[in-house]
């Protein structure tokens, strides 16, 4: 069996591409039946996939060892040219869209290919395309600069991510250390953070005004495929997430404080959950992924096949290393029809998160392998995440394979945790929409807003004096608000459809629910957010009542938990 490691890259010959893609599409518009545009699309597609699919392992590579010479100009290659075969995608979707047998079309391909076509005719020109490209190249600045920040801590090496496990440390004074010192080196990266978001934010607000929209949230919303909501069904969801979920975190952190027997309560306290330290993982890597291949064999017939599949063809990079870009994502590689699971394992209950969340993206996307056209076989971001965190609570009755005899203060942090993150992912949105409602902010304007903001959504931080956090910088830590801006309140989103799940099959033990799971994972992208929520048989997170009666359900839960099962 072919392995991740065995797959070739291989750049392709633009030139070559451009003129078969040029003349698919006038086959299509030129068709004198819908089978025979039908089948000018699907060679089309074919095409385009291994355009993606070469793009995808070139990023992927690159994102392992972003110090590889060879992977960083491939990198730079695709930053350059995807924005030129953006122009050609958008022609072909020009000639779907206007063929005169769209309707008969539009019963051999899903509706979101048409729906996702249409807004991508609104979000590009070539006039556009040198613009993308800074935009392109800016993003890879702040990844350069942020994977490569590696700053000696008591006599070792670290990055960003293995310097933040100390966080979680049971000694307070190594905690606070640690915060300040990371605070300390962070405002060394500040100047170079701000002109690259700067220049992100002006470039951005460029596209925006060239396409001609008043502002670039109009832009991402569009970018982001938002089917069948706006930003004022997002306003009103954040204003319920101030009302409802900021007073529950509020009760779990007093809870935590009082658990720690703290009289002051710093954000270097807010990682530890209990006085003895965290739940971690049992064992070492290999134990925490041989407890996942269990856990996926023990859940279904189908999840089983899956994580075979992955370890057998070795489709994931999940240890931290040098020059290893932070973060962890999923990928799909079309041409191999595999999923690729990226991340930075760091000791915690991260590492067993990244094993639930990732792989259930990886999960949904081998699952709905059956679409073909690229544009439909991933959801749109906000259903995307329903898979993923999901997946997270799925795996609560077997914590034990992980944990041990932890799994109960995991399952309760992991509760708690999420019911913390709402206001966060709130914020992350709501700064967004003041930056690019406000594109004239400068960069000490951007962090004064995120201070303010801040002090609404997240009432419990206390920065200890730490001058980086204090004066707004928090939010530079958050890769979405430079990679990908207004993807954040989906994960908050596809969190109250999984509060839903964990509700119905871990709580009420509805084995029928994940059937339901079963059949999102295979409708894959092909119904946008809203139904796909209804075929899961999910209230919707925007219909009045339903945040409050999760969250109140959620509250009694976590508060009936007693202090007594925390102590082994």
């Amino acid at each position: 069996m072919t392995t991740f490691a065995e797959f070739k890259y291989q750049r392709p010959d633009i030139d070559s591409i451009k003129t078969q893609l040029q003349s698919l599409i006038q086959e299509i518009a030129e068709a004198e039946s819908a089978d025979q545009a039908y089948a000018s699309i699907l060679e089309f597609q074919k095409i385009q996939n291994t355009i993606l699919t070469q793009e995808y392992l070139a990023g992927i590579r690159h994102s392992i060892d972003t110090r590889d010479e060879y992977y960083r100009t491939e990198f730079d290659f695709w930053n350059e040219t995807s924005p030129i075969i953006s122009e050609w995608i958008t022609n072909y979707y020009r000639a779907v869209l206007k063929s005169p047998f769209r309707k008969e079309l539009e019963e051999k391909m899903p509706i979101t290919f048409f729906l996702k076509a249409e807004q991508g005719l609104k979000i590009f020109t070539p006039e556009i395309i040198p613009l993308l490209q800074k935009e392109n190249k800016l993003i890879s600045e702040y990844n350069s600069l942020m994977a490569g920040a590696e700053v000696d801590y008591k006599g070792e090496r670290h990055n960003l991510v293995s310097l933040s496990a100390f966080e979680k440390s049971p000694d307070r004074d190594i905690r606070k250390d640690v915060s300040h010192f990371t605070g300390e080196f962070l405002l060394t990266l500040q100047p170079e953070l701000d002109r690259i978001f700067d220049d992100l934010v002006k470039t951005r607000n460029q596209i925006a005004k060239a396409l001609g929209f008043n502002d670039f949230v109009e832009v991402g919303y569009l970018r982001m495929n938002r089917l069948d909501f706006d930003r004022q069904a997002v306003e009103q969801y954040r204003k319920d997430i101030v009302k409802y979920a900021v007073p529950i975190g509020q009760k779990i952190f007093k809870r935590q404080q009082e658990r720690l027997g703290l009289d002051s309560f710093k954000c270097y306290d807010l990682p530890l959950n209990f006085i003895d330290g965290n739940a971690k993982p049992q064992g070492t890597y290999d134990d925490t992924l041989a407890s996942a291949v269990d856990f996926y064999h023990d859940l279904s017939p189908e999840t089983a096949t899956f994580i075979d599949f992955m370890v057998d063809k070795k489709l994931f990079d999940l240890d931290t290393k040098p020059g290893k870009q932070g973060g962890g994502y999923c990928q799909y590689l079309p041409d191999f029809q595999s999923p690729f699971v990226f991340s930075n394992f760091n000791g915690t209950a991260w590492d067993v998160e990244v094993m639930t969340h990732e792989f259930g993206h990886a999960f949904q996307i081998y699952t709905s392998r059956w679409i073909t056209n690229n544009e439909s076989i991933w959801p749109t971001y906000e259903s995307c995440e329903i898979h993923s965190t999901s997946m997270e609570f799925m795996a609560y009755p077997t914590m034990e394979k992980f944990f041990g005899k932890d799994a109960t203060k995991h399952k309760y942090t992991h509760l708690a945790d999420s019911v913390k993150f709402l206001p966060y992912g709130a914020l992350v949105d709501h700064f967004q929409h003041e930056v690019y409602e406000h594109p004239e902010m400068t960069p000490e304007e951007r962090r004064q807003t995120w201070r303010k903001l801040e002090k609404m959504y997240l009432p419990w931080k206390d920065y200890d004096g730490i001058q980086f956090y204090e004066e707004g910088g928090y939010w530079f830590n958050q890769r979405h608000i430079f990679v990908s801006p207004f993807y954040y309140i989906d994960y908050t989103l596809a969190q109250i459809c999984a509060y839903q799940f964990w509700l119905k099959m871990v709580i009420k033990e509805d084995k029928s629910a994940f059937n339901d799971y079963i059949e999102i994972c295979r409708i894959g992208g092909s119904l946008p957010f809203l139904e796909i929520v209804k075929a899961a048989k999910l209230d919707s997170p925007f219909k009045e009542g339903c945040l409050e009666n999760i969250m109140s359900e959620i509250d009694t839960y976590s508060e009936n938990i007693p202090e007594e099962s925390f102590v082994q």
